[in-house]
């Protein structure tokens, strides 16, 4: 379905404002349906971003500005995000040795297992919203949206 029908709009739309439109109300289906999936674990979608970073370490620790640099979303409050996963033994954070003002996070066996748990699902959603594009046309996709994001 075209954009105007979507948001019903009755005036002519800029090509420029029909992308950025687009752009928007598709990353909301996808976002409403990601948080779906992770709502019964209790996660929110930057906690889930902080202990798939944080798999990524494989086993070493990271710092909080490691963190937020690979963050998707970069104005996450990661200090917040951290204590909350702290609190549900997903992470663990302890003071450097050789630096006492830096905290290192590292992901718990429970972190790794939430994880487990959703890796599939994840995978699920992902190739559900795919299955409408084919290979070369998801390849023009990104290709495009890396294109428009640079």
């Amino acid at each position: 379905m075209k954009i105007e029908e979507e948001i019903k709009s009755t005036v002519e739309l800029s090509l420029a404002k029909k992308v950025i439109l687009n752009l928007s109300f598709t990353r909301n289906i996808v976002g409403d349906k990601f948080l779906e999936i992770l709502k019964p674990y209790d996660l929110s979608g930057e906690q889930y971003n902080v202990l798939r970073i944080l798999r990524g370490q494989k086993g070493k620790p990271a710092n909080m500005s490691v963190i937020q640099e690979r963050m998707i979303s970069k104005n996450s409050n990661t200090t917040r995000l951290v204590d909350k996963l702290v609190l549900k033994e997903f992470v663990i954070r302890k003071v450097c040795p050789s630096n006492k003002r830096k905290m290192e996070i590292t992901i718990t066996d429970k972190g790794l297992e939430i994880l487990n748990t959703l890796d599939p699902i994840i995978i699920e959603h992902e190739n559900s919203l795919a299955s409408n594009l084919t290979i070369e046309e998801l390849e023009q996709l990104n290709n495009l949206l890396e294109k428009y994001r640079n």
